[in-house]
Formats: C-alpha cells, structure tokens, sequence
C-alpha cells in the first residue's frame, strides 16, 4: 500500500481523482449520515467532494493522502500538521474514510500505520484525532489502535460534541 498527497493541476483537482474519491465517500453513506458534512449523504456529489477537499487544502498544514493498493484507491487520509489551536502541539488525523467493502479487513489500521509512520519522520511524538461522540464504531477502532480519549469537545466546523483522542507515537 502507498500513501500519495492530492496535488492541485494548474489550481485543479485532477477529475479522474475527483470521481474516484467520490465514489469512496458515496459508499461510506454511514459515517456521512452521522457527520453531516454533505447534505444528502444519498447523494453526495462530485462538486461537493470537489469543493470538500479545496477547502482541507487551502489550509496551509493540511496534507489529502489517497492510499491505494494494487493501484485501486482504498482510502483518504486528510491530516493536519498544525492545529489552529496554538496550545496544541500535535498533528491531527483529520478523517479516515476507508473504501466501504474494504470495512474490517485490517485497511483502516494499515493506512493509519503509515500516515502514523510519517508523523514519526517529520520529527512529531504524538498525533491527536477527534472522534464524533455519536459514532462508537468509530471510537471503538481508534481506541484498538492505541488512542486515548483525553477530552471532549466541540468540532471547530460544525460545533458537534466529540472525544479528543491521543496517541503517542
């Protein structure tokens, strides 16, 4: 498996990546379901992907990582290297969206080995992640991983109550 970052083409994600990510995260209907973060998660969009991932990197820290394997894309990684909170010194996993037939196949915990194990070469000892407070399942595979839930707090986006989770790397 290989982590590769989503790159802009002249100011543009490319649409071959836009189609396939899209269908990554039309098949997570669930977890959409749950966060809210597109307005019918039926139906979520190629321009509300497209705009989704534009707005993670406009941000100057945050990195979009696709992982494929065997040249299939089987997940998305957004991180964050720096939080907006000044106090906070450690790079956040911002989602993990694995491809949804690939649920409970052990993809989850190798894409997070790898965005852990690059992390760990940029000299960072510690990665922190929030977890919506209404998904368990979620909760339940982090904290297998080794996070820790050290708070509770709402998100900066959409104000949704969330455990803080941490783990040293």
């Amino acid at each position: 498996m290989i982590l590769e970052p989503l790159v802009a083409v002249e100011g543009a994600l490319p649409g071959h990546l836009l189609t396939e990510v899209t269908a990554l995260y039309a098949a997570n209907r669930d977890f959409f379901a749950l966060s809210g973060d597109f307005p019918d998660p039926d139906d979520i969009r190629v321009e509300q992907v497209a705009k989704a991932l534009a707005d993670e990197l406009a941000h100057p820290d945050a990195e979009v990582l696709l992982a494929r394997s065997e040249g299939r894309l089987v997940a998305v990684a957004v991180t964050l290297a720096r939080h907006p909170d000044p106090t906070d010194p450690d790079p956040w996993i911002g989602l993990l969206i694995v491809a949804a037939e690939l649920h409970r196949t052990g993809v989850g915990r190798q894409v997070t080995a790898l965005v852990e194990e690059r992390f760990r070469q940029a000299g960072r000892d510690a990665v922190r992640l929030a977890v919506l407070e209404n998904n368990p399942r979620a909760l339940r595979f982090w904290t297998a991983l080794g996070y820790l839930v050290i708070g509770h707090r709402e998100d900066r986006a959409r104000h949704r109550p969330c455990a803080v989770l941490r783990k040293p790397l």
